[in-house]
């Protein structure tokens, strides 16, 4: 049986927790067959950036991070779905891949 695999990622996890329940309800009320939504690893990126712009003074240093969240939706293929998912609004901070899968 052929399954929509949806990946999501975003750095806000509000908007990307918004998308994933938009896409619960358009498959509860459809009746299509879901799974998910699967959180996956959270990835971390660290960069350490020095205090001082001019480069004297003490060597001290600040880290600031940034976290992706990942989810992933799986769904039964339905044409009609997927033309209501592909109708949902998405901002610019998701990235959202679809791929059919057997």
């Amino acid at each position: 049986m052929q399954r929509a695999r949806i990946k999501l990622m975003s750095t806000d996890k509000e908007k990307l927790e918004e998308i994933c329940r938009q896409i619960k309800e358009i498959a509860e009320k459809v009746g299509v067959d879901m799974r998910g939504p699967i959180p996956l690893p959270t990835k971390r990126l660290k960069v350490p950036v020095r205090r001082s712009p001019c480069g004297s003074g003490r060597e001290t240093y600040e880290t600031w991070e940034m976290r992706i969240h990942k989810r992933l939706i799986d769904l039964g293929v339905d044409e009609r779905v997927l033309r209501l998912i592909m109708r949902i609004p998405i901002s610019k901070d998701v990235h959202v891949e679809m791929e059919i899968v057997e």
